[in-house]
């Protein structure tokens, strides 16, 4: 099968387009935002139709930093939105398949209970509407498609939750972490790993990839601090009310894959993926 994975440069997409290419079922290719522009349909409609000629399209690219889409929502949509529509479009000419990496920010995060594939979608933010315009594009122009929902990715070579709230407690400052703020810290290995299972499989439809198991921030920052010996560092509790910024997330937004896992894709639980990304980056000192 030959593959095209956007946003190959980002920590989603690098590691996709290096296990995928250590499989001799495929054939993949990357581009990233240097070598193309998502929103300039022409473009893409060339890059896809013409340069690549893919049967999948993994569509990783997409704006990301949820505070800037808060204040710049039109670029949220012209890039997650209307930059999906480009790939869709050109994937429908070539009735090539395509899977659309989405988020848990689709949900507002008011339902107690874990959220199921099917569930209604209500996103309160401007990143979280743009993800959900982008899924909605998808389904409507993309014959054979996957929807594939995370949630706070963590992965190496980049700026994550772990190496910020490490950073500050190797410098001394005050840890204030938030508590009703609620969802599965996911790792970028593992998840790259379960959509290889799944297109595999060519079982199309939307599916909840994360790690295992769910978390506060609080819960988060607390566990990475007892595991790399900062054990005795205090974190403060605050909820999100006390932490000022410009996006409002969902409080409670846990998936639950319950669609892959009648396929057998089962990702482990998010406190060993925390422990195994750490041992990797050679931050783990548990005793």
């Amino acid at each position: 099968m030959k593959i095209l994975i956007t946003g190959a440069s980002g920590q989603l997409g690098r590691v996709l387009l290096e296990q995928l290419s250590n499989n001799d079922t495929y054939e993949v290719f990357g581009c990233d935002r240097d070598t193309y522009d998502i929103t300039n349909v022409d473009s893409m409609m060339t890059l896809i139709t013409q340069q690549f000629q893919p049967q999948l399209v993994i569509h990783c690219a997409a704006l990301t930093k949820v505070d800037y889409c808060a204040e710049n929502p039109d670029e949220a949509l012209r890039i997650n939105g209307y930059g999906t529509r480009n790939i869709a479009l050109a994937c429908q000419k070539i009735d090539a398949a395509m899977l659309y990496v989405s988020s848990n920010e689709v949900f507002d995060g008011t339902n107690p209970n874990v959220y199921l594939e099917y569930d209604k979608t209500h996103a309160i933010n401007p990143y979280g509407y743009s993800k959900l315009v982008g899924e909605q594009i998808v389904r409507d122009l993309v014959r054979r498609h996957y929807i594939v929902r995370t949630s706070w990715l963590f992965g190496h070579g980049g700026r994550n939750f772990i190496h910020a709230i490490l950073n500050r407690a190797k410098d001394g400052h005050p840890l204030r972490v938030v508590i009703n703020e609620v969802a599965t810290p996911t790792y970028v290995n593992d998840l790259a790993t379960a959509i290889i299972q799944l297109i595999a499989t060519e079982l199309y439809g939307v599916y909840h990839l994360v790690n295992e198991g769910r978390a506060s921030r609080w819960d988060f920052a607390r566990y990475v601090l007892d595991i790399t010996g900062f054990r005795e560092t205090p974190i403060e509790r605050i909820t999100s009310y006390e932490y000022q910024r410009a996006s409002t997330p969902p409080e409670y937004s846990v998936l639950r894959n319950f669609a892959a896992a009648q396929a057998g894709i089962v990702l482990r639980h998010w406190q060993e993926a925390v422990k195994a990304f750490c041992k990797i980056e050679g931050l783990l000192k548990e005793e």
